[in-house]
């Protein structure tokens, strides 16, 4: 699936449409370039999970940052890891046992991120689309079924 973002506001609308369909152990793999919207649409997806006026920083410093939601949500930017393993020393696989992760830069678990993870997934790939951005839109496991449901 393809969906064209034509700015800021409608890159969080995709994570707002994405929240509600979340469930514990999924993941949503974030994909692309530096600047291309990645931290934006995690926190529209966050925010609406939690609140509207919720504090969402990029983790780039802290590496993960945990919301209490339903389902809890943990944001994770990996750009800094080293080694895919370092993921589970900052909590990536607890996160995924009580709820759902969302992940910048998860080429970082290296090739197969799936070992690393639930199989249940979400790949969003965001690419420049002219002055926009172009997400590309993929599911493995329920997510095959629920992309029929986002609404965008």
């Amino acid at each position: 699936m393809k969906i064209a973002l034509s700015d800021a506001e409608a890159t969080t609308r995709l994570g707002q449409v994405i929240a509600p369909l979340l469930a514990a152990g999924d993941s949503v793999l974030l994909y692309g370039p530096l600047g291309m919207g990645k931290s934006t649409l995690a926190r529209g997806l966050i925010r609406a999970l939690t609140r509207p006026d919720e504090d969402v920083p990029s983790p780039t410093f802290t590496l993960v940052q945990f919301y209490d939601s339903a389902p809890p949500v943990a944001h994770f930017d990996l750009y800094r890891l080293t080694r895919p393993e370092e993921a589970f020393e900052i909590g990536l696989d607890e996160a995924l046992d009580e709820g759902c992760a969302v992940i910048e830069w998860p080429e970082r678990l290296g090739d197969d991120p799936g070992s690393f993870l639930g199989p249940d997934r979400l790949i969003i790939e965001i690419s420049q689309q002219g002055e926009g951005r172009l997400a590309t839109v993929s599911g493995v496991g329920a997510w095959e079924a629920r992309l029929k449901e986002l609404n965008v």
